[in-house]
């Protein structure tokens, strides 16, 4: 079985999304499909097919936690030196492109998320990162063309 990354606070944030669908929004929608059937006829009635739709929608994501969850493996890096770049380690980046410095954390799939500064292991940038140290410079083939980075600083 494949194992997947996590950071322990993504895992903690999967656990209580898992929990937030199975205590609150699975019961919701099954008082929603109950209010629409109470309406009469199902077989033109938007309310019920919504909450149908939505219903798959809660199941379906239930049980992709689940398994994910089920596979998951906590790496904790926060003892390691922070000489080169590792899974979840934060790193600052200068934009060679932007003349910006831009700051990640190189996090599991499943806790991507780029606009706030967390991105995939096995995104091309962080692919790029890993094992990585300061002053290293990185060129990342994206799909706006070759973006070039320096590292500044691994936390």
């Amino acid at each position: 079985m494949e194992r997947v990354p996590f950071t322990r606070e993504g895992l903690e944030r999967a656990k209580a999304e898992l929990v937030r669908l199975e205590r609150k929004e699975r019961p919701a929608n099954i008082r929603a499909i109950e209010e629409a059937r109470s309406h009469g006829d199902i077989s033109e009635n938007a309310e019920y097919h919504a909450a149908k739709e939505r219903q798959s929608f809660i199941a379906s994501k239930i049980n992709e936690l689940r398994s994910i969850i089920g596979k998951s493996e906590v790496i904790d890096v926060e003892d390691g030196p922070v000489d080169n770049v590792v899974f979840g380690r934060t790193v600052l980046l200068y934009d060679h492109q932007t003349d910006d410095e831009k700051q990640y954390q190189l996090v599991g799939p499943y806790e991507s998320d780029p606009e706030k500064g967390k991105i995939s292991i096995a995104s091309p940038l962080g692919h790029a990162l890993i094992g990585k140290e300061v002053g290293d410079e990185i060129e990342v083939k994206a799909p706006a063309g070759i973006q070039e980075f320096e590292i500044l600083e691994i936390t």
